[in-house]
């Protein structure tokens, strides 16, 4: 194996693996010098095959700039992925932000990747696993506190890149985006280094060993470079299958999904049979009030639509009964219907999610935002009714 400085300083690693000579580069993802780097090192080596850090999704994502405009907001929610996707969109903007200020565009390296490898003939292969999988390994992994963490963490850095200089980016090239914005979390939970960084090491790895062609040039985030390169150099096999299955949710997890409602319906039932129908009918009344008062509150916060708030209210008491509906939904449903995003939403998505203004703007990140605090607010109307009614029983 043989590391390469190239003018820049960057390095590249030349490595020997089952016949074949494959060059490394690790780039920082919003990085000018390791945008050139990439197209450079391509034209010069003329490659067999490029392999990119994108999933097939991202890849595609990539090369059609009007990818938004096919986005059905109302499919989201129903298929429940608003919360995924208000992450996505959150990553994207972090980076969006860095690359805005720096006149580079988003990923330009794997950009210039792509062009690069069409000009030359080479095949392109989309090395990572899909996000879609990563994240979803990453939420199973953790508990109730954990993920409220991590949404936090988001959010929080969210103004992060404000402060960031072009050195700053360039010193990036040693640590992944998503590292960047997690790297508080990680520290305290193994299951974001694990599912974000060492299982991608493994995947791109093997996607990049077994990739056709005698010369191979793969674009990778500099943060898994090393990973790779150990993988590369081992006789180890990495089971793709294995690191693409999303785990079943845990039996805890889905007792704790029916028998919470089941608890608080007991609740009700005592109320009535211990204290009499008076205490009965104000356990209801209390449960009814915290929870849509709290939804209501967190739609108004999203700045929904009176309708949708309204909506948020009435669901809230209902919906927390329910393991199989969450009040967010419904409320997101109705800001959808109630404020249908336009064409003009969807095409001003990439520029809208670079301000915390422009995601309460945006009718389409607006729905996401209603989803997400109605079901948060319902949320703590349950944990604040539940002593108040306990209060009535003894």
């Amino acid at each position: 194996m043989d590391n390469n400085p190239d003018k820049n300083n960057n390095m590249i690693d030349t490595i020997s693996c089952n016949g074949k000579e494959i060059l490394l580069i690790g780039t920082a993802h919003v990085s000018r010098q390791s945008a050139e780097l990439v197209e450079e090192t391509i034209q010069e080596q003329n490659p067999d095959t490029v392999c990119v850090e994108l999933c097939q999704t991202r890849l595609a994502s990539l090369k059609d700039a009007d990818r938004w405009r096919n986005m059905d907001i109302v499919k989201i929610i129903k298929e429940k992925k608003a919360l995924l996707l208000f992450v996505n969109l959150l990553l994207a903007s972090f980076q969006k932000k860095m690359a805005d200020k720096f006149g580079i565009k988003p990923g330009q390296e794997m950009i210039n990747a792509i062009k690069a490898a069409d000009e030359c003939g080479a095949l392109i292969v989309p090395s990572d696993r899909e996000i879609q999988i990563t994240l979803s390994r990453v939420w199973r992994g953790m508990g109730v506190w954990e993920k409220l963490k991590l949404m936090f963490s988001f959010i929080f850095s969210f103004g992060a890149s404000d402060e960031i200089s072009e050195e700053d980016i360039e010193n990036m090239k040693q640590e992944d985006i998503l590292q960047t914005l997690l790297s508080d979390v990680k520290k305290t939970h193994p299951i974001i280094e694990k599912s974000l960084i060492n299982e991608r090491d493994q995947f791109l790895s093997e996607k990049i060993r077994t990739a056709p062609g005698e010369k191979i040039v793969a674009v990778v985030g500099a943060a898994h470079a090393p990973g790779i390169k150990k993988y590369l150099a081992s006789d180890e096999k990495i089971d793709i299958e294995a690191l693409n299955q999303i785990p079943k949710a845990g039996n805890a997890g889905k007792i704790l999904k029916w028998a919470i409602p089941a608890a608080i319906l007991l609740l009700f039932v005592t109320g009535f049979l211990m204290e009499g129908k008076n205490a009965g009918t104000d356990m209801i009344w209390i449960w009814i009030a915290a929870n849509g008062v709290f939804a209501g509150i967190g739609a108004t916060c999203a700045l929904a639509h009176p309708i949708t708030i309204i909506s948020s209210i009435l669901a809230a008491p209902l919906t927390s009964l329910n393991p199989m509906i969450a009040a967010g939904w419904v409320s997101g449903l109705v800001e959808a219907f109630v404020r249908k995003p336009k064409v003009k939403d969807l095409e001003s998505i990439p520029e809208d999610i670079v301000s915390i203004k422009g995601f309460w703007h945006n009718n389409v990140t607006r729905i996401l935002l209603v989803v997400i605090f109605t079901n948060l607010g319902s949320s703590i109307g349950t944990m604040t009714a539940v002593p108040l009614m306990l209060k009535l029983i003894n």
